[in-house]
């Protein structure tokens, strides 16, 4: 039992529990049938206890969302032979539930007959015995062998009924939930894609995922086998309390007197224990939320040196986790010794009043009456409370099944599936906006379009202008019909859009947005989405249309090449041209263009504009725009103002007005001839942020802008997203992420003794609670010695002497009782004490280590931020349970069966041989039970990944997704993967409930054969009848703690497997480390920097050569400008500077020193990052920008200092908390614009020598750009600096300009000489002027 709870003691994953609780439950019930007898007794209590406990914590839980479906409702799709199939097997489990009362009385038949022979025994005298011990006295009138033999049948006769019943009682209900569960999968799944894009909003995406995995493999749990199991408990209590009182209402009325006092203890410690686990939940809960944001943005950490704050910052969380969980072992272990105490009190007031009855009511009280009385009135109480966690599983379904079986109802108010709405013949492609009024339901209180009306005549192409989160995007969205606009009317050809049906309204536009979203297949199959039956001519057309055909054909693999997941392969301007591809393939009547070519470097942006030219021809085409020059051809302009159209007209007309037009253009031609305009690259993806409210975007905006960075970047991004995102899908996956790893990297083994060495520190603690298992170990062979005596009390001729005795040994439960609850005090403090400090020390030691890794082994995807969170997590608490816990366990086991075999062997060695031969057959039967059950969850999961995938994927992506009407792909792809599991499922359910029968069944079959061989011995005179008890109990009692430690082994595996990961994970020194204090630090550092002949490829993909031999200097307080295509190798040469990586070969100087010999956080903390899409921490705007510099604190003055300098004063105090404001996760409170100049201000707080600008302006629109580019200009003074950009207007007062082309510098010098050239930085230029 010990263990068991001990078990429940520590947090483990509710999965877990409630397997193990669940066998365990079997075990101690079978056990209890065994040995029937005085042991039963004790695992069930301490099980029961367990059990109470947690169905009050389920209670309490469920009291706060009351939220539940009905019991009924909960089964609402089963179909009618499921429901037959369900009822049978609840008929099985009632009957079975009546087997081990009815046993009882059998036993107790039994013991009158032992107990007769013994008393003939008594009669003849003492005197003869003694003489006569050689010969072997028999006596007329007791036929020991022959009542034993009908005995020994009835015991066969039950078990042959409970091996059928307990088959089909679990077979049939696992094999209905199986099916109704993959039911709820597809609707679900089904529902989810249906709902309108508002839902989206306010649904994290994190929290879908769950609720698929989790939450229906929770309503999988409730509606398998947990029912008939507690129906089966239900019945064995009601049938242990009418056995009880047809057999002596007299004991069963005192027996139950005392349970109201077991069962209020453990309620209340349950509540107790409730309350403790949610809030240590809570306190790691805190703390890993801190470490997976430092994850998430470990480049920003790494380029700061912040990795000192963020340990500090999580070391100050984990406190609370530990001091909660002292408290709740502390607790638990009180508790359950309490309980232990209760119980032992119970059997010794049981026993004084049975033989107290048996001496005034001989007539009516037997010791085999008393014995049935007493076990079946104890078995059936505490069935009662082995029966609540399984009801308990049920609550937890229905409460699961609430928010699903909600969002399979809710109505759909538009509904890509309906088949409602009037589907024209054909579409002339005339759009109007009516007077529309719109904000996002997610921010209801932020009014986007006020009154936006506007006309788009058919063929014709609209423009739309205007500053961020002036409602641009916003519209093309109402016209796709993601949202219903508040008031006000959409309408195409003339009819309000809401007449239509959603689904042909979107198959004939085709949209290209700002941030494109391709699927993790083939580039042909990512076109095909746009149309199913495009033939491989239309994708070779499209693909040329769209400019991607060269790309294409220099892939190995061509269209078949995989892109990766969210695309994350391809650069910027590739993924953007395969998404133009798949909107032409369906050859659409509307084009919707949203920002299309802004995330593009020049080259690729004139191709692909001039193919979006091509594809405007004879279409309805809506373009948004920030770089103005692409749209100066359109039809129409419309400029937008606080949610209103303010002015519209041709380029000509409106640069004539003098508007809101003019002034953009001017904004972002100043002080250069009207041509460059094309300056304004890279447009707003500030306007996503506060324009579209969804999370999605925050997140995508991160992913684009990533063109420009290559590869490394984007894929570096969209791997720290998909962890972000598939976080709550991690907590599901950790499971199994630990299982790929287990096979990924072989974990070395790692012995006992190093993991107990984690803990050496401990060693008082360690010593104790030893010490305390060890007296333990000893309380069940002497509960078990007593109850043989008591028996043999019964047999006295003499009533005093029958009263004395009792009375003695009723003493001396109490007493043991006493002690086992001092010894589970002891070792639940002492082990508790121990296992908390323990994960404490590992988990901020793996976060050390974690941390000190350079940034390509965070590229690896094993190394995920959602695998190492939950490696925090999980990791460090599951060694715990290896170290002192497990210790405990041993002595305890080792202890008991050393005192069992020496007491069974001195009084009876035949018997002992016999039942030795049975443990095996004991054991394995509950060690059947449980790898079955193991099994029968693990496969599952692991099967369920895939489709775990699938719908990840698609949900992420939900608004390509919907606006390419491919819904129903994903669905059938998402069925299709729910197949395999549901077969092997169905295949499991009969293995599974034979198992779960068989070790319901095996132990009558050993009871039979025992108590068989027992009476033998009896009356051939080789035993007497109280030596059989007392082994036959002894022996039960060891088997049973045994039983107990193996089903604890395989948390022990899991465990060792967790102590091997994290002993790996301290011991990885990482090529780059930053924790070396090696190196120089030069006292001055000018700023000089070098690159000489570097080469270079990403570790993750050694195949692509990045950099091939990049020769390039700056000198200090000059300006170098990096320039060329997307992936030409611009931000990874920044990224070598900052030695996130080292070259493969060639040196980067820093002052004429190679920066390998200098030391790192000294040649870190002299450069300053402002990154493409800088992150930032979720805490207030001081807190980030003192980030900047983390050796020292920085004073409030110099961040305003900073934040003047970086143009964002203004803005912060014109905020209701000014510089306390909290920006939010990952900054997303924040448009994109304030969070660029919060970032330069956190770099220029450490008044860097260096300042690297990787795209710093990229994602502003006109106006921000001009301010933060004004910031920029400042902030270079004197300081050597290294600017990339795409928009060459702003590099061109650089003083050295490189062009970069496959990885060389092939051209450099000032703006006006490589003009004159003529080469390739003229080509760049033109391209971006020339439309």
């Amino acid at each position: 039992m010990r263990e068991e709870l001990g078990n429940s003691g520590l947090p483990p994953d509710p999965q877990e529990m409630n397997p193990v609780g669940h066998l365990n439950l079997a075990f101690t019930q079978d056990e209890k049938a065994q040995e029937n007898d005085k042991s039963e007794k004790k695992p069930d209590d301490s099980k029961s206890k367990d059990k109470k406990k947690k169905k009050k914590k389920s209670d309490k839980e469920k009291k706060e969302p009351v939220k539940a479906v009905g019991l009924f409702q909960l089964f609402r799709y089963a179909t009618c032979p499921e429901v037959l199939l369900m009822l049978i097997a609840l008929v099985c489990s009632a009957i079975h539930g009546a087997a081990l009362p009815i046993m009882c009385i059998v036993f107790g038949s039994m013991t009158d007959s032992f107990v007769q022979s013994g008393q003939q025994f008594n009669f003849t005298g003492n005197y003869t015995f003694n003489i006569s011990a050689s010969g072997c006295v028999t006596f007329p009138g007791v036929d020991i062998e022959g009542s034993m033999t009908l005995n020994s049948y009835y015991f066969v006769g039950i078990g042959a009924g409970v091996l059928l019943l307990g088959t089909f009682q679990v077979m049939l209900f696992l094999l209905t939930a199986t099916r109704q569960t993959k039911r709820i999968r597809e609707k679900y799944f089904h529902a989810v894609l249906h709902q309108q894009m508002a839902w989206f909003d306010t649904h994290p995406i994190g929290e879908l995922n769950t609720r698929l995995t989790d939450d229906i493999n929770t309503i999988n749990d409730g509606l398998g086998d947990k029912i008939c199991i507690f129906v089966q408990f239900f019945c064995r209590f009601l049938a242990g309390i009418i056995i009880g009182f047809i057999y002596g209402w007299k004991l069963t009325l005192v027996i139950m007197s005392v349970s109201p006092l077991l069962a209020g203890s453990a309620a209340v410690w349950s509540k107790i224990l409730a309350t403790l686990t949610g809030k240590e939940l809570s306190a790691y809960a805190k703390a890993g939320a801190v470490a997976e944001e430092i994850l998430v943005a470990i480049r920003t950490v790494v380029a700061f040196n912040g990795q000192q704050k963020a340990l500090e910052k999580y070391e100050k969380n984990l406190e609370d986790a530990k001091n909660f969980g002292v408290k709740k072992a502390i607790t638990t272990n009180v508790s359950m010794g309490i309980t232990q105490f209760f119980i032992f009190g119970t059997y010794a007031l049981a026993f004084w009043y049975g033989t107290k009855l048996s001496v005034d009511e001989p007539e009516n009280y037997s010791i085999g009456k008393v014995i049935t009385v007493f076990f079946s009135v104890m078995i059936g109480a505490f069935s009662l409370g082995q029966g609540a966690p399984n009801l308990e599983s049920v609550a937890k379904a229905r409460g699961a099944a609430y928010s699903i079986y909600n969002t399979i109802d809710m109505p759909r108010p538009i509904d890509s599936s309906s088949k409602e709405g009037h589907k024209p013949d054909s579409v002339r492609g005339d759009i109007e906006f009516k007077n529309i009024h719109f904000s996002y339901p997610s921010r209801k209180d932020v009014k986007i379009l006020q009154g936006m009306s506007l006309k788009v005549p058919h063929g014709k192409t609209i423009a739309l202008v205007g500053a961020s989160g002036c409602g641009k995007s916003t519209t093309i969205q109402l016209l796709q019909r993601f949202y219903d606009p508040d008031a006000g009317e959409v309408t195409l050809d003339g009819r309000d859009i809401r007449s239509l049906n959603v689904r042909w309204l979107r198959e004939n536009m085709g949209i290209v947005s700002q941030e494109p979203v391709l699927f993790g297949t083939t580039i042909a199959e990512n076109i095909r989405y746009g149309r199913e039956d495009a033939t491989d001519q239309d994708i070779d057309r499209v693909v040329r249309e769209a400019n991607a055909y060269e790309f294409i054909s220099k892939l190995p693999d061509g269209l078949n090449t995989m892109v990766g997941e969210r695309g994350a392969q391809l650069s910027g301007g590739q993924k953007q041209r395969i998404a133009i591809a798949r909107a032409l393939v369906k050859n659409p009547k509307i084009l919707l263009l949203d920002e299309a070519t802004s995330a593009l470097d020049t080259q690729s942006e004139a191709i692909v504009q001039a193919a979006l030219d091509k594809a405007r021809a004879g279409r309805t085409t809506i373009v948004i725009a920030h770089r103005l020059s692409t749209i100066r051809t359109a039809d129409v302009i419309a400029g937008f103002k606080d949610g209103e159209v303010v002015e519209q007209g041709t380029h000509r007309e409106l640069m004539n007005k003098k508007g809101v037009y003019y002034s953009l253009v001017m904004q972002q031609t100043a002080g250069r001839s009207a041509d460059d305009e094309a300056a304004d690259e890279n447009v707003s993806e500030g306007e996503s942020l506060d324009d579209l409210s969804d999370a999605e975007h925050s997140d995508d905006l991160m992913d684009v802008t990533t063109a420009n960075g290559g590869f490394a970047r984007s894929s570096w991004r969209s791997i720290s997203l998909r962890s972000k995102r598939s976080r709550s899908s991690s907590k599901s996956k950790s499971k199994r992420t630990n299982k790929a790893e287990k096979e990924e990297e072989s974990v070395p083994d790692v012995p006992f003794s190093r993991i107990l060495a984690l803990n050496k520190s401990e060693w008082p603690y360690l010593l104790v609670g030893t010490l305390a298992s060890f007296v333990g170990g000893g309380v069940y062979p002497a509960v078990a010695i007593l109850f043989a005596k008591i028996i043999g009390v019964f047999s006295e001729p003499d009533p005093e002497v029958k009263r004395q005795k009792a009375l003695m040994f009723s003493l001396l439960f109490l007493l043991v009782g006493a002690v086992a609850f001092l010894t589970f005090f002891f070792q639940g403090y002492m082990f508790g004490k121990s296992g908390e400090i323990l994960t404490m020390r590992l988990r901020s030691q793996a976060f050390k280590a974690i941390l000190r890794q350079d940034i390509s082994w965070f590229d690896d995807h094993k190394n995920a931020v959602g695998v190492l969170t939950t490696k925090l997590a999980t990791d460090a608490s599951l060694v715990k349970g290896a170290a002192g816990s497990r210790l405990g366990l041993a002595t305890n086991t080792i202890c008991a069966l050393v005192i069992a075999m020496i007491v069974a062997f001195f009084h009876s060695w035949q018997l002992t041989l016999m039942i030795l031969a049975c443990t095996p057959i004991l054991t394995g039967a509950n060690f059947i039970q449980m790898r079955a059950m193991a099994g029968h969850t693990s496969k599952d999961q692991s099967a369920l990944e895939m489709s775990g995938r699938i719908s990840t994927e698609t949900v992420e992506n939900f608004k390509t997704v919907v606006s390419l009407t491919k819904e129903d792909v994903f669905f059938r792809k998402f069925n299709d993967s729910l197949n395999k599991p549901y077969r092997s499922a169905l295949c499991k359910a009969p293995i599974y409930g034979i198992t779960f029968a068989l070790a319901q069944a095996i132990p009558y079959f050993v009871n039979a054969a025992v108590f068989r061989f027992g009476s033998w011995l009896i009356a051939h005179c080789h035993t007497q009848f109280e030596n059989v008890f007392l082994v036959f109990s002894v022996i039960v009692f060891a088997a049973m703690s045994i039983g107990q430690s193996s089903s604890f082994a395989p948390d022990f595996a899991k465990a060792k497997a967790a102590a091997g990961r994290i002993l790996a994970l301290l011991e990885k020194t990482p090529e780059i480390d930053i924790y070396s204090e090696a190196g120089d630090k030069p006292i001055n550092f000018k700023g000089d920097i070098e690159f000489r002949d570097v080469h270079f490829f990403y570790p993750t993909r050694p195949n692509i050569k990045i950099l091939q031999g990049l020769n390039v200097s700056v000198t200090q307080g000059q300006t170098l400008a990096l320039v060329g295509g997307s992936g030409c190798g611009k931000s990874t040469s920044i990224q070598l500077l900052e030695r996130f990586y080292n070259p493969a070969g060639g040196q980067v100087f820093a002052d004429g020193m190679d920066t390998r010999g200098l030391n790192l956080a000294w040649l870190r903390s002299q450069l300053g990052l402002v990154s493409q899409e800088p992150i930032l921490f979720d805490c207030t705007i001081t807190e980030n920008i003192q980030y900047g510099d983390n050796s020292r604190v920085v004073s409030q003055e110099e961040v305003v200092e900073a934040a003047i300098s970086a143009n964002i004063h203004n803005f912060i105090s014109d905020l209701p908390e000014k510089y306390n404001t909290r920006v939010g996760d990952k900054g997303t409170q924040l448009s994109g614009g304030q969070k660029q100049r919060i970032a330069i201000a956190r770099a220029l707080v450490r008044k860097p020598k260096v300042l690297l600008l990787d795209e710093a302006t990229s994602a502003l629109d006109t106006e921000s750009e001009k301010i933060v580019q004004k910031a920029l200009d400042e902030a270079r003074k004197g300081r050597t600096c290294i600017v990339i950009a795409h928009r060459l207007t702003t590099v061109q007062n650089a003083d050295i300009i490189a062009v970069i082309q496959n990885g060389q510098v092939v051209e450099q010098g000032m703006h006006s000489e490589l003009m004159a050239k003529h080469g390739a930085y003229y080509a760049l230029v033109n391209a971006q002027v020339s439309h």
